[in-house]
């Protein structure tokens, strides 16, 4: 009796490009490369569900594979716009009014997903650019709840916020059409 693994790889591939490489280096080349690499399985989670993006996990959860897109477009934002390169500039879907709209507002229609997928990739644009222009990791930003934080901190913190939502990312995609994988 032949025993088959329940987890395929989502790429059909036999090995995963997400991890090709970068096994040794630097610190700031591995922590990107593993912060690319949760990017990179958020991406995946989502390939080939545009009309599916805003299906809910259970009740009472707003929990969306679309919700996850715009909150960690707004993670990003927060992280590598706001507070460490300073700029003055709002979140893109929560507000003072309703923190959870980057959840709450996630509708999928056609307009309203390209729109969440361009957010996100500008503001991955942003941070990768950030952090590789940086003069190290222990250049320092500004946190509201927190104060100073390094920027060695912020892809730590960058890696396990994905690494988390991914998590969830896998139940919804398994909800949605049964797919499952690494």
């Amino acid at each position: 009796m032949t025993s088959s693994r329940r987890v395929r790889f989502f790429t059909g591939e036999p090995t995963d490009p997400r991890y090709g490489g970068g096994f040794t280096g630097d610190e700031r080349s591995m922590l990107a490369s593993f912060l690319r690499a949760q990017r990179e399985t958020l991406e995946l989670k989502c390939r080939g569900l545009e009309k599916e993006l805003d299906q809910r996990s259970v009740e009472p959860s707003v929990l969306s594979l679309l919700g996850l897109v715009r909150h960690l477009t707004d993670v990003e934002r927060r992280w590598f716009r706001k507070d460490m390169a300073g700029l003055d500039v709002a979140l893109l879907y929560a507000t003072p009014d309703n923190p959870d709209e980057d959840f709450d507002g996630a509708v999928a229609e056609p307009g309203a997903v390209a729109a969440a997928w361009e957010a996100w990739r500008a503001e991955v644009a942003f941070a990768e650019k950030f952090v590789e222009e940086a003069a190290g990791l222990d250049v320092e930003g500004q946190d509201s709840w927190l104060g100073a934080v390094s920027l060695r901190w912020v892809l730590l913190h960058m890696i396990e916020e994905y690494a988390r939502h991914n998590g969830h990312a896998d139940l919804l995609r398994e909800r949605i059409d049964g797919a499952v994988g690494l």
